[in-house]
C-alpha cells in the first residue's frame, strides 16, 4: 500500500475520474458507489439473521436454529465473509462522504459544517423512526451520532486520521477483553446473569420473543423499542463509538490515498486483497476454534473470543476492498458494477427497504414466518432480495436523480424540495 501517488495528487485524481452524477450539479465517484452497493447487498447476509430469528442466533449457532451439518457452514460463510466486514466497508465509505462533501463545499468557498450537522440531524432521526417503529438492528442512529463527531478530522494529516483510526479500534477490543476477563470476579451476579441471557436465552425467552415479533406490530413494539434502545445507549458507547468512529476516521485517511476511487496501483489493490485474506481469515478461524472448544459458552465467547473476528473482519474488509477495486479498474463484469453502482447511490432507500420488505416476510404483521426459516433458506431470501434491488435500482435511476429517501433527505437538509426527475 506504500505505493501509487502523494496524497495531493490522489485527491485530484479521484475528482477527475469521477463522472456525472444523477444529482443536480453534482459528480460521483463511481468506485465508491459500486463499493457501497455491494457491501449493502452482503449486509443483509447478516442482517437477515435478525430479521427471521432470535437475536442471539446471529453470533451463536448452537440457539434456536438448526446450527448443523450444511447449515453450520452457511453460517461459517456468513461469519467469515461477512459479519463485521461490511459493516466495516460501510463505516469507511461513511468517513469518505464526509471528507467527500466537505471538500467539495470548500472548493466552493462554502462552509461544510452546518450542511454536515443538518445531514447528520435528519439521518438520526430516520434512524430513531427506522429502529422504533419497523426494526430494532437500525445502525443509521449510531452512524449519525459518531459522524457528528468524526467531522472535526475530516482535515486533519492522513496519518493522523488513520493512526487515531485503529487507536480507537484498539480501544473497543481492550474494552471487550477487560469485560471478559473482570466478569465473573467483579461485576455483580445480575450483570453477568443479563449478559448469559442474551447471549444464550433460556426457552421461555426464546419463545416469547418468536412470540412477540409473530404477533401484531403493537404487540412486537415494546420488544422492539427495548431492544433499539439497547442499541442506541450501551452499543453505542461500547461499541459504536470505537468501531464505527475508529473505521470512519480510517476511511477518511483511505479515501485521500485514493484507495476507494481505484486510482492505486493494481500492485496496491492486489496486495490489499492477499494480505487482507492472509491475516483475516487464520484469525477468524482460530477465534471461531476456540468458541468450539467452548460450545460458544458466554464466560469466553461473548467478549474474549470475539475479538479475534473484530480485529480479523477489518482486514477481510480491506480485502474485499482491493478486490472490488480491481474489478473496477480493470473495466470487467460492466453490467454488475453498473447494477452495483445504482444500488450504492440508492444506499439509504435500499436499506429500509430490505428492512420494510424483510419485516414484512418475517413479522407477524405481514406473513408471519419469524422463527421459522433454518440458515440456508434465510440465504434465499437474501439472493432474492439483492436479485430485486440489482434490477430495480437501474430502472428507477434511468428516470430520477436520487433514491426516494435519498431526495428526502437531501430536499430535509437543505429545507427545499430538490429535483427529482430527471
Amino acid at each position: 500500500m506504500s505505493e501509487g501517488p502523494p496524497v495531493e495528487m490522489a485527491e485530484t485524481q479521484a475528482v477527475a475520474a469521477a463522472v456525472a452524477d444523477p444529482t443536480q450539479q453534482t459528480e460521483r465517484i463511481v468506485a465508491i458507489d459500486v463499493l457501497r452497493g455491494f457491501a449493502l447487498l452482503g449486509i443483509l447476509v447478516m442482517n437477515i439473521r435478525m430479521f427471521a430469528s432470535v437475536f442471539a442466533s446471529y453470533g451463536n449457532p448452537t440457539v434456536y436454529v438448526d446450527g448443523t451439518g450444511i447449515h453450520r457452514w452457511v453460517w461459517l460463510a456468513g461469519h467469515f465473509f461477512a459479519d463485521l466486514k461490511m459493516m466495516a466497508i460501510f463505516s469507511m465509505l461513511f468517513g469518505a462522504g464526509v471528507v467527500l462533501m466537505a471538500s467539495r463545499q470548500r472548493e466552493k468557498g462554502l462552509g461544510s459544517a452546518w450542511i454536515h450537522y443538518r445531514r447528520m440531524f435528519w439521518l438520526l432521526l430516520f434512524g430513531l423512526i427506522h429502529a422504533h417503529l419497523i426494526w430494532a438492528g437500525d445502525i443509521l442512529f449510531m452512524y449519525a451520532v459518531v459522524g457528528m463527531i468524526a467531522y472535526l478530522a475530516w482535515r486533519w494529516y492522513v496519518p493522523i486520521q488513520i493512526g487515531l483510526g485503529l487507536f480507537l479500534l484498539l480501544i473497543g477490543v481492550a474494552l471487550n477483553i477487560l469485560s471478559g476477563l473482570t466478569m465473573e470476579e467483579y461485576w455483580p451476579p445480575e450483570q453477568v446473569d443479563l449478559m448469559r441471557a442474551m447471549w444464550s436465552p433460556t426457552p421461555e425467552t426464546l419463545d416469547s420473543e418468536v412470540a412477540a415479533y409473530g404477533g401484531s406490530w403493537f404487540e412486537a413494539q415494546p420488544l422492539r423499542s427495548k431492544f433499539a434502545l439497547s442499541l442506541q445507549t450501551g452499543g453505542l458507547i461500547f461499541f459504536g463509538l470505537w468501531r464505527a468512529g475508529g473505521l470512519m476516521l480510517l476511511g477518511m485517511g483511505l479515501f485521500r490515498m485514493g484507495i476507494f476511487s481505484a486510482t492505486r496501483s493494481k500492485a496496491c489493490y492486489l496486495g490489499m486483497l492477499g494480505l487482507g485474506l492472509a491475516i483475516g481469515l487464520p484469525l477468524i478461524l482460530f477465534g471461531y476454534q476456540r468458541n468450539v472448544e467452548a460450545n460458544f459458552a458466554m464466560e469466553t465467547s461473548m467478549f474474549i473470543n470475539s475479538q479475534f473476528n473484530y480485529v480479523g473482519s477489518i482486514f477481510v474488509a480491506l480485502a474485499w476492498v482491493g478486490l472490488v477495486m480491481l474489478v473496477v479498474k480493470a473495466g470487467a463484469l460492466s453490467w454488475l458494477t453498473k447494477a452495483l453502482s445504482a444500488v450504492g447511490q440508492m444506499a439509504l432507500t435500499n436499506y429500509l427497504m430490505q428492512s420494510i420488505i424483510c419485516t414484512t416476510i418475517f413479522y407477524g404483521h405481514g406473513f408471519g414466518l419469524f422463527g421459522k426459516f433454518d440458515y440456508l433458506q434465510q440465504m434465499y431470501v437474501v439472493l432474492s432480495v439483492g436479485i430485486v434491488q440489482l434490477i430495480w435500482s437501474p430502472l428507477w435511476m434511468q428516470s430520477f436523480r436520487y433514491g426516494p429517501f435519498e431526495w428526502l433527505w437531501r430536499s430535509l437538509t437543505y429545507w427545499r424540495f430538490q429535483p427529482l426527475a430527471r
